[in-house]
This record gives structure tokens, C-alpha cells and sequence, in this order.
């Protein structure tokens, strides 16, 4: 076990934020992940510090990175024209949102996956598609202040060579769908060398935007998608029916992002986080 202060951090909000499909509230104190490989609990105990259920090393290694613990998001907040009602009090709702590091091809298959789906169903697929090809997870013994698991076993995400072995009707069988196509073409792009997750960071923007939107079955949203929360390009604005609805209401159809440069992506996460919050209570 690793405890620490952390400000500007709320694993809660960030599991409800729609960037990643195997993060999970255990309950208002709690939350667990899968990532790299590895099962990850993370307590909240109160004023700002926080458990996670690792080594130090290994907080260090790989979860530091992963939540962005580096970016001074209080600076982003304070960024925000002071005129701009929606986006101040959307900003303050997320309070604690950071963008996860997340590892490229898992981020590929499942916002590929993620096409006209709502999150609970990319969940399910991305969870099968994990337990009908990835490598079981050994997960740490759990003592106070972690709490039980939400399930018995958790699998990580296939890697190339894992996934490349499943066929079309195994795909479909998870519920792919159309989607399944899309998978099989990214994983032969990836398993044949066509595309190398080294290599696309090594990309500017305009480029890896080209080589992502080039893959059969990508579109704007999914390459901005990948971008944002994989390579961690912060400047990109994905847009989906749900910022296409705040854009319409609050910012006469078009978010100016060259207002906000190298954060307007942060920004959505807040701007998508409230309005799917507001659209719950409504």
C-alpha cells in the first residue's frame, strides 16, 4: 500500500468521465481499475489523500504518469474567461477530472468499440473481449482501507498477439457487431508492424491525426478520442452528441477552441462530465 497527497484528484468523477471503460466506483470512497495489466483499488481517505493499493515504485512507475499528476489543472481552471458561465460552473462541477495516460492499442479497439454505443455497453464489450482473450490478473491481497473487489476475477486487455488470434464469429460474439471488421483491421495494422504505438508519438499532431483517421472504420470523433485520452494530445476537442448539444445551447454551435490552446481537451472532459450529470438529474 501507497498513501499520498494528491490535489486536484478525484477518482470518483474521473471513473464517471467517460475516457476510460475499466475504471469503477466501488462505492463514494472507493475505486477500482484495470490498466497495464495490473488491478488497481485506490481509497479516498479524506482532505486530499489517498491509498492506492500498490508500492511506492510502482505508483511512481506507472500510476503517477497514468493520472497525470504532473499538470497543474488549478492553472488550466483558472484559464477560463471569467464571462464563460457554462464552462466555470462546469469546470467546478469536475472538479478533481484528470486526463488518463492510457495505453494506445487498448485505447484504439475500445473507442472503435465505442461507436454509437452508450458507456455501460462499450463496458461490457471491452470486459469480454478482456476475458475472452486476455491474461488473468493476480490481484494484491486487500486489507483496510481497501475494500473487496466488485468481482472475483479481472483479465487484462488482450495484447496484439492475444487478439490477433480471435476470429471474426469470436468477435461477434461479444457483441462487436458491424464494429467487428474494425477491430481486425486495427489489430493486422498494428500486429504487421503498419502502425507502432512508439512510433505515432514520436508524430505532431497533424500527422497522427492523419495516420489514425487513415484506419478502416475511424472517424473524427475516434481519432480525436485516441489522441486525447492515449497520446495525450490535451489540444484536442472530440466532439459527440453531447458537446454537439452543449455547443448548440451555450456557445451558438461551435466551441472556440483556439481560445483555449493545448487544454481545450481537458476542458471537454469537464463540459462533457456536467452535462451528462445535468441530463441524469434532469
Amino acid at each position: 500500500m501507497f498513501t499520498t497527497h494528491i490535489d486536484f484528484f478525484d477518482p470518483i468523477k474521473i471513473a464517471d468521465s467517460g475516457q476510460a471503460f475499466r475504471i469503477h466506483p466501488i462505492d463514494d470512497t472507493h475505486t477500482e481499475l484495470v490498466a497495464f495489466g495490473r488491478y488497481l483499488q485506490i481509497a479516498s481517505l479524506g482532505t486530499n489523500e489517498y491509498a492506492f493499493s500498490c508500492t511506492e515504485e510502482e505508483f511512481k512507475d506507472i500510476w503517477f504518469e497514468y493520472f497525470d499528476l504532473d499538470t497543474d489543472y488549478e492553472a488550466v481552471v483558472k484559464s477560463i474567461h471569467e464571462d464563460d458561465e457554462f464552462l466555470t460552473q462546469a469546470a467546478g462541477f469536475g472538479h478533481g477530472i484528470r486526463i488518463l495516460k492510457q495505453e494506445v492499442f487498448e485505447t484504439v479497439i475500445s473507442y472503435i468499440i465505442s461507436q454509437r454505443r452508450s458507456i455501460p455497453s462499450i463496458t461490457t464489450c471491452v470486459d469480454r473481449l478482456s476475458e475472452l482473450s486476455g491474461t488473468k490478473i493476480k490481484i494484491p491481497k486487500l486489507e483496510e482501507p481497501f475494500v473487496k473487489p466488485l468481482k472475483k476475477s479481472y483479465y487484462a486487455f488482450p495484447e496484439i498477439s492475444q487478439l490477433s488470434k480471435l476470429s471474426a464469429d469470436q468477435l461477434n460474439g461479444i457483441g462487436a457487431g458491424y464494429r467487428t471488421a474494425y477491430i481486425v483491421s486495427a489489430t493486422e495494422d498494428f500486429s504487421t508492424g503498419k502502425l507502432d504505438a512508439e512510433s505515432l508519438k514520436k508524430l505532431n499532431d497533424d500527422e497522427l491525426y492523419e495516420a489514425l483517421i487513415n484506419m478502416y472504420g475511424v472517424g473524427k470523433k475516434v481519432a480525436n478520442c485516441v489522441m486525447l485520452f492515449a497520446f495525450h494530445r490535451v489540444g484536442r476537442f472530440p466532439v459527440d452528441v453531447w458537446i454537439k448539444r452543449i455547443e448548440d445551447i451555450y456557445y451558438n454551435g461551435h466551441f472556440e477552441t483556439e481560445e483555449y490552446p493545448g487544454i481545450s481537451g481537458i476542458l471537454q472532459q469537464f463540459m462533457f462530465y456536467f452535462i451528462r450529470n445535468i441530463q441524469k438529474g434532469a
